[in-house]
């Protein structure tokens, strides 16, 4: 059985993961030991425990003679990433459509009004907030708590990319807009339409992929390899 980590190298890999998945500290970037050690107030010892940690969920990646830096990925398992988390969202959707109660639904919908007029004013940041907790919503509402943890995870892997596809200007309101088809087909009760609804919001692909990749910093996705 693996050993657990130290109780302050568990409490380092916990900050550091929150820093990742919430794009403080961006795909591509180094996380010197040294450094590290000296804002955490800690020795390097926690610090290299955590970093393997991390590393072993693949957050992080120990490259020789570079040290660690947050993990990016190839432009083929970036899509590849997209076409798993979208398939995971429709099915909590369809779920959600035929499992959530009449209070879920209504949280549902307020949840969804509540993100209005950040989209409307382009508040990339604080809707990205606003979008999580619609989304953990409908997760929720497919009442599959296995479900509801993979697909939790998945996005967790995908955060810095989504959070980054909602700077491209208009894209918050266009959200917006495609989480309320979601939105009237949970309610309404009509799983495949849920379900084709949240594909078509978190499904990236065509035109859309290509103006993502584009768009991202080098670091955050590695050159293609043989």
């Amino acid at each position: 059985m693996k050993a657990k980590p130290a109780p302050l190298a568990q409490d380092l890999r916990d900050r550091l993961e929150e820093e990742i998945l919430s794009g403080q500290r961006a795909p591509g970037s180094r996380l010197d030991e040294s450094k590290l050690a000296q804002h955490f107030g800690v020795s390097r010892t926690p610090v290299r425990e955590a970093l393997r940690e991390l590393a072993a969920i693949d957050l992080v990646e120990l490259r020789p003679r570079q040290g660690a830096v947050v993990a990016s990925f190839t432009v083929t398992q970036l899509l590849h990433m997209f076409e798993v988390m979208a398939e995971l969202e429709s099915f909590c959707a369809r779920l959600a459509a035929r499992r959530m109660t009449a209070d879920e639904r209504r949280r549902l919908a307020q949840v969804h009004e509540d993100c209005r007029a950040l989209a409307e004013q382009g508040e990339a940041h604080a809707y990205y907030d606003a979008n999580r907790r619609f989304h953990e919503v409908v997760y929720a509402g497919s009442h599959n708590s296995y479900l509801e943890e993979t697909t939790r995870g998945m996005r967790n892997r995908l955060n810095p990319y989504r959070r980054f596809q909602l700077q491209h200007p208009g894209r918050t309101l266009k959200s917006w807009k495609e989480h309320g088809a979601v939105v009237e087909a949970i309610i309404g009760g009509d799983p495949e339409a849920a379900a084709a609804a949240m594909s078509h919001h978190v499904t990236i692909q065509g035109d859309v992929f290509t103006d993502l990749i584009s768009a991202l910093p080098e670091s955050y996705v590695h050159a293609m390899t043989a």
